[in-house]
């Protein structure tokens, strides 16, 4: 099946795109695909066709209010719990931290810049994978 229009980039307006791009790099792995020289954006992409690259775009107003679209992190392996650690250790900050008693929910974290997104139950977890 063809697609009308497929995504090709998530944009991010930003302070600092090549700063940002680095977080998000660490974050999903994507390597930085191509960037402008004088520091007006970078792109990070995981090099397959159909999975849209992250775009960091210079923009000179800080961040004021909620995203009004944000994404959702589902890690391959490991837990939930343990990717909101390291997320945090590469500068992420917990915003709210929705997990139940029962092992469900999931976790708004913010990137360096102010940007929600959330980690949920890793893949495992869910049983989309087998342990």
């Amino acid at each position: 099946m063809a697609y009308l229009n497929p995504v090709r980039h998530i944009t991010f307006d930003a302070r600092d795109p090549h700063a940002l791009a680095r977080f998000w790099s660490r974050l999903t792995g994507y390597p930085l695909e191509d960037s402008d020289p004088d520091g007006e954006w970078a792109l990070i992409s995981p090099g397959q066709p159909g999975v849209p690259g992250l775009l960091f775009l210079r923009v000179p107003d800080a961040k004021t209010v909620k995203n009004r679209v944000h994404l959702d992190i589902q890690p391959p392996s490991g837990t939930r719990d343990a990717e909101v650690e390291r997320l945090t250790g590469l500068g992420a900050r917990v915003v709210d931290d929705r997990r139940t008693e029962d092992g469900l929910g999931w976790v708004v974290l913010s990137d360096i810049e102010g940007n929600e997104f959330c980690v949920e139950r890793g893949a495992v977890e869910r049983g989309v994978v087998p342990a």
